[in-house]
């Protein structure tokens, strides 16, 4: 969203790029993964058969809270910097882009209303990364501190509740985006039409169609741009190649 909004007519990654920035999470999900797969044990304790990490050397505890700390800053709180640096200057930038003049009187309004409801839609979006996933990492943090939570009656039920708090967080964005964009609402009438109490109508088919031929004209811009300069480029070595400064031993051009 940030480079399409912030930057429309900059090139997008190349698919080799991609992969790597692919490969690159991947590394970073399985390395922080990693100590709870070499240290997990299976104890019975009460009865009960539990799986539990059992750090080496660990002492007092402090590997245990240095590791949920790392995993806070790498999967919270750098992604939640992130979502709000990135969030701000997409707001930013579209409350500066102001309404064309032949279209600056019942626009105007609509423009404006526009704007609001994307900065509400982005500050839900980061309030329900935020509020979802909290609870999660200060029961590790806490537990690290003081583990005798962990033998309280009803921590399992407490621990689950928690666990599907973080893992839904994602399942509120596309609910967001429909009360508060028009264009994921008929989005998701068109995807839904199958269901019968979904009726979707032609002014759903005409919105989605108007975004889609929008992109293509974006991306044929962006092409054309590219070649341009591409080809200008390759004029400007070509001239360079034919009147550039004179080899060692040649006489200069007057």
């Amino acid at each position: 969203r940030y480079m399409a909004i912030v930057h429309p007519f900059q090139p997008r990654l190349s698919a080799p790029s991609t992969k790597a920035v692919i490969a690159g999470i991947w590394l970073v999900a399985l390395a922080l993964a990693s100590p709870q797969c070499f240290y997990s044990t299976i104890t019975v304790d009460q009865g009960a058969t539990k799986c539990v990490v059992a750090w080496p050397n660990d002492n007092g505890g402090k590997m245990l809270l240095l590791y949920h700390l790392v995993v806070f800053v790498l999967i919270y709180f750098l992604p939640l910097l992130v979502m709000f640096m990135a969030y701000s200057v997409i707001g930013l930038t579209l409350w500066k882009r102001a309404v064309p003049r032949q279209q600056a009187h019942g626009a105007n309004l609509r423009h404006l209303q526009a704007k609001k409801k994307f900065v509400k839609a982005m500050v839900l979006v980061v309030l329900t990364f935020a509020i979802c996933w909290l609870p999660y990492h200060l029961y590790f943090i806490l537990g690290s501190f003081q583990k005798d939570i962990y033998y309280h009656k009803f921590i399992q039920q407490v621990y689950l509740a928690l666990f599907w708090l973080a893992m839904s967080s994602t399942m509120y964005n596309p609910i967001i985006y429909c009360c508060l964009n028009h264009r994921f609402r008929s989005g998701f009438r068109l995807a839904f039409r199958c269901c019968p109490w979904v009726t979707p109508t032609e002014e759903d088919r005409l919105e989605l169609t108007h975004t889609a031929s929008l992109s293509r004209r974006v991306n044929r811009c962006h092409t054309k741009e590219t070649l341009f300069m591409t080809a200008d480029m390759t004029h400007s070595e070509a001239t360079n190649g034919q009147v550039g400064s004179p080899q060692d031993g040649e006489p200069a051009v007057p």
